[in-house]
């Protein structure tokens, strides 16, 4: 058994931080003028009290499940907290998703009350209130009176109703994994799987402290937003900021002003391939400048790596730092000092891109399954290309499972971060166990000499082409979406004699292109332009080599008109790719490749 540090439950971590930092800002929505209102830990500690006493009106007793369907926002962080006082266990769910993916989730949880958004996701669970047999009292959250939120606080608050403190083996939150197939599986998380990875991730970033503020990207129903941000944050007494939209990004980073973030590959990508097409659209001295600067900067840190930097590096430097990295990093709000990446590694050319311009972006690993973190990249210890070392009481294995005599093989975990189990799915459970407590993730990787991860790939999406190779798609993806002519891309070829890729072009870029080449700027004329196709191919061609096999590489593409969504079923709620799914939807177009 793990002896767990104190806080050993999240009842005791948000109690702490209210009675350390009543004063200090908690969370900042943006209102109707758009402009952030922000709420203190005393204003926040006073309405989860006021909801824990409604819902212990309401019948929640140690051991029910309080689930809510709503973005994030101060009243999920508000709920999840009122239902732990009462040794109840959260369920969150997203607004965005299909309907009979709540009702599983519902009747699977066992949900007896339940929070909801808007009035018309009300109106769906109404609907379908027969098929809920469990599910007790519904609450809307944005209104007022009877079965709302604010009613059941009203309620609460003349009905005080003292706290309980958990046990750390005692379930805290059920988080339903989006699976690539079939139903989602409940995830049980407890209270001591949380805290423990929050202290350890504390002291992988020990400069974070009461004055940190992070802007709110990645949803709160999955683990990785709701440990390294909200109970991080709450933790440290400091502050974070919703992002409105994902459109409002670069204007909810200039109000919010973030000094520590939370976030994905993706964001970087975006603003990394924004920024080239923003230099390539001016030209002139920006340009040369911001080119001066990067490659200043290059040389700097391979100076500094050896010794010394010399005095006209500096300058040049200095510049190019002064005149066009200040205005990159105002666009950040001017306070970012760093960010914690997960979900993906990030590409390390990128990486630098950031260190250079003063905004180190850290590589961490983990699944929902180890609360989520694993391995983490900080400012003391940190290897570009890794996801960082093991954190504080938890251990990496390489169980070498595959023939190929490789270094690399399974990542297996085990630490106080692993999961009590899949949620009454103890089959599926005994497969992702070992006999010893470690948790077998599906990920290729490799321990270097140094103790850092390296992944390889997706022991559950890797094949092997017909000449008995292997290929790991996600790598080759996450390298062709680097293309400024590149949103998305999917790369297919089990058992086939080469690799084919399905392609959705970056439509912003293109239609510039377009334009300026008198051609007709519909996405649907613009896959079927044979000029363009051949345009996109050649450049990821040109992109690949050196850095993957000749194997590897695609040789045939398809062109896509609409990118891969949520909506359209191709995602997942974390923005996985559903290979099977865009599979069969093109599976005609697919198979013409190879005839």
């Amino acid at each position: 058994m793990h002896s767990f540090e104190k806080p050993d439950n999240l009842v005791e971590l948000i109690e702490n931080s209210v009675e350390k930092y009543p004063d200090n800002k908690m969370f900042g929505t943006k209102n109707k003028d758009g402009e952030y209102e922000w709420v203190t830990y005393r204003e926040i500690g006073k309405r989860i009290d006021n909801l824990r006493g409604g819902m212990s009106r309401a019948g929640i007793e140690k051991g029910d499940a309080v689930g809510i369907i709503a973005g994030n926002r101060k009243e999920w962080a508000i709920a999840a907290f009122a239902t732990f006082g009462l040794g109840g266990r959260y369920i969150p769910m997203y607004e965005k998703e299909l309907v009979k993916i709540w009702k599983h989730i519902i009747n699977d949880g066992g949900i007896k009350l339940l929070l909801v958004a808007t009035r018309e996701i009300c109106d769906q669970i109404e609907a379908m209130r027969e098929e809920l047999p469990g599910l007790e009292k519904v609450y809307l959250i944005d209104a007022e009176g009877e079965n709302t939120m604010s009613g059941l606080e009203k309620i609460g608050a003349d009905n005080p109703v003292a706290s309980i403190r958990p046990k750390p083996e005692d379930i805290a939150v059920l988080i339903y994994t989006s699976g690539t197939t079939g139903n989602p599986k409940g995830v049980l998380l407890s209270h001591g799987n949380f805290t423990s990875n929050v202290l350890a991730g504390y002291k992988v970033f020990q400069e974070l402290n009461e004055k940190d503020r992070g802007l709110s990207i990645l949803p709160w129903a999955h683990s990785f937003g709701q440990t390294g941000e909200l109970y991080l944050f709450s933790h440290i007494g400091g502050s974070v900021g919703f992002m409105e939209d994902v459109t409002t990004l670069g204007d909810d980073m200039g109000k919010v002003q973030p000094t520590f973030l939370i976030a994905v590959p993706r964001v970087f990508n975006k603003i990394y391939a924004g920024l080239w097409a923003k230099m390539n659209e001016k030209g002139g001295l920006a340009k040369k400048l911001f080119e001066m600067g990067l490659s200043s900067a290059k040389k700097r840190r391979h100076l500094s790596e050896n010794g010394q930097s010399d005095f006209f590096t500096n300058l040049k430097f200095k510049i190019a730092d002064a005149v066009v990295f200040n205005k990159i990093r105002a666009r950040f709000g001017g306070r970012l000092t760093g960010a914690l990446s997960g979900s993906a590694t990030m590409n390390v050319e990128i990486g630098h891109f950031f260190f250079d311009l003063g905004i180190p972006v850290y590589d961490c690993y983990g699944l929902t399954e180890t609360s989520p973190a694993a391995t983490m990249n900080g400012p003391l210890a940190h290897k570009p290309g890794s996801v960082g070392r093991p954190i504080e009481h938890v251990r990496v294995e390489i169980d070498k499972m595959f023939a190929d005599g490789g270094e690399d093989g399974e990542i297996v975990i085990y630490g106080p971060n692993v999961m009590q189990g899949y949620h009454n799915k103890p089959e599926a459970t005994r497969e992702v166990m070992t006999e010893d407590g470690g948790f077998r993730t599906g990920d290729r990787g490799r321990l270097d000499k140094d103790g850092y991860l390296f992944i390889t790939g997706r022991i559950k999406e890797q094949y092997k082409l017909e000449n008995g190779k292997y290929v790991f798609p996600a790598a080759i993806e996450e390298e062709m979406k680097l293309h400024p002519l590149v949103e998305n891309a999917m790369i297919h070829g089990e058992g086939q004699a080469f690799n084919v890729c399905v392609v959705v072009p970056d439509f912003s870029v293109l239609e510039k292109y377009a334009t300026e080449h008198n051609m007709p700027t519909d996405p649907k004329e613009l896959v079927q332009n044979k000029e363009i196709k051949e345009m996109i191919s050649d450049e990821i061609t040109k992109s690949l080599k050196g850095k993957f096999g000749g194997y590897e590489i695609p040789r045939k593409f398809i062109f896509l008109s609409e990118n891969f969504t949520l909506d359209n079923g191709t995602l997942t709620q974390t923005m996985k790719l559903k290979r099977r799914v865009v599979l069969e939807q093109h599976k005609d177009q697919i198979e013409d490749l190879y005839t």
